[in-house]
């Protein structure tokens, strides 16, 4: 009996193995095309991970980090006891609200609109028109904005001179500045955004509808019951997902826009952690703003897919 299974046991390894060659040479196309973006990600996403042990070193570019010296949680209580603090915080979470209220909601309402379409060529041309803003620079989407808007020679100031009215300058006043920064967004991203949307609109069941015009639902009923249900997976699952960005505005799009007249309302993270660890030389502080920016992004992705999962949906894993 024991020869009986060893034998079985030594014939099986050869077949094991000659069928896991066959299936790496069948799908070794795929994982060619997947290689170079797992070494990017490993390369630019996991092992710069290792370079958070600075925000627990008085870090010196000289002695490397193995060699700083360690301050512990130093950095983070400065951080926390800091003056800007909670105006940095406070701006920060405001222009995220005002992203998560009105530019999330935009890809798909635009999805929807254009589903609804029924001229091909029109549906075409739209998508075409709104995906190309963002194949923009936003340096060129804010030189732009300045141009037309700058307070002395804006295109727009002297056409408003030209006709009597007062001059616009909403690039200096602060009221103004986060509504700038949301229509810039929207402008830029929104037809990117909604591919995906559009991608799922696509694979719903036509039949559905069908049926649907058969018991005599109107369009806002067939939205209602059947297009919105079949979009509420794929909207929580990218909810979950921009809110791992939650404290995290980006850096490009809100220092173009800043001055010293905004900027009581857009200094954010971003902004101070590139003024202070850039310009002043303190890596091991900024790192501990971006570890805890980090931190705060992974509790509110952890917290929000628990959620989705409590309540029978499907969260990101």
């Amino acid at each position: 009996m024991k020869s009986t299974v060893s034998e079985l046991s030594t014939n099986s390894r050869p077949r094991t193995s000659s069928a896991f060659a066959h299936y790496l040479k069948r799908a070794f196309p795929i994982y060619s095309m997947v290689l170079p973006g797992l070494l990017c990600i490993v390369l630019f996403k996991y092992l710069p991970m290792f370079g958070v042990v600075i925000s627990f070193q008085k870090y010196s570019p000289f002695r490397g980090i193995w060699g700083s010296e360690w301050v512990g949680l130093d950095h983070f209580v400065r951080l926390f006891t800091e003056h800007q603090f909670l105006t940095l915080l406070k701006n920060t979470l405001v222009l995220n609200l005002i992203d998560i209220c009105f530019y999330f909601p935009a890809p798909i309402l635009f999805a929807l609109i254009l589903n609804e379409v029924r001229l091909k060529w029109f549906k075409t041309s739209m998508q075409t028109i709104v995906y190309l803003p963002h194949f923009v620079s936003m340096v060129v989407v804010v030189g732009i904005t300045v141009v037309l808007f700058a307070g002395e020679f804006g295109g727009i100031n002297l056409f408003l001179d030209s006709l009597g009215l007062p001059r616009y300058q909403g690039l200096n006043d602060p009221d103004h500045f986060r509504w700038i920064w949301l229509l810039q967004n929207i402008w830029k991203e929104v037809g990117w955004s909604a591919i995906i949307y559009l991608a799922a609109l696509a694979s719903i069941d036509p039949t559905l509808y069908e049926a649907a015009v058969v018991d005599g639902a109107s369009r806002w009923r067939q939205i209602w019951h059947i297009t919105l249900p079949s979009l509420v997976e794929i909207i929580i699952i990218l909810f979950i997902l921009r809110l791992g960005s939650f404290i995290d505005v980006g850096f490009e799009h809100v220092f173009l826009l800043q001055n010293p007249l905004n900027l009581a309302v857009s200094d954010v993270f971003e902004t101070y952690i590139y003024r202070v660890g850039v310009q002043q030389g303190e890596f091991s502080y900024t790192t501990a703003v971006g570890l805890f920016k980090s931190v705060v992004g992974l509790v509110m992705v952890l917290s929000a897919n628990a959620i989705a999962k409590g309540t029978g949906r499907e969260g990101v894993y």
